[in-house]
């Protein structure tokens, strides 16, 4: 399947559904194919919230509609009648809602709250894991949706966090 997969561990779903303590609802998932480039690389780990509410330009984790054992990652760009309208970032691939439809909400598994990269050629020294924090733990962001031409596409809009930088 052509889609973004996510694959959240035993540990992450349990600790979701009731742990204990203010990180019950926090897990990880990981990132399996390309469908939110340039957002989302294959390999990156994603933190999320499970049970977090959903608002349109959020990236989220939830079960495909047709293969509910898969987990999948999409923007959720709006709300219709019958769920989410859900679609990657990367235009080539279709495995979202423009193949599927809208995604009811029980299948919404958790909302991304940051994207942490592996870290890749770090030295050992204070400086090069800094310099790798800083450039791979990112929040995942909202981003607005546009209408044009009578269809839906994402727009970047950076956090105001990152404007400050």
């Amino acid at each position: 399947m052509n889609g973004q997969r996510a694959r959240a561990s035993r540990e992450d779903r349990s600790a979701g559904e009731g742990g204990v303590g203010p990180l019950k609802r926090i897990g990880l998932a990981e990132v399996y194919n390309p469908s939110m480039l340039p957002a989302l690389r294959p390999g990156d780990q994603l933190v999320v919230r499970y049970g977090a509410p959903v608002r349109p330009g959020d990236v989220i984790v939830l079960r495909h509609p047709f293969q509910h054992d898969l987990l999948i990652v999409k923007r959720a760009l709006e709300r219709r009648a019958g769920g989410w309208w859900v679609q990657g970032d990367n235009p080539r691939v279709q495995n979202d809602s423009r193949e599927f439809g809208a995604v009811p909400d029980e299948l919404v598994v958790a909302r991304a709250l940051l994207r942490v990269r592996p870290p890749r050629g770090i030295r050992s020294s204070v400086s090069s894991a800094v310099g790798w924090a800083l450039q791979s733990v990112r929040p995942t962001g909202r981003r607005r949706v546009r209408r044009a031409a009578g269809q839906s596409s994402p727009v970047s809009r950076l956090s105001r966090r990152l404007r400050a930088r």
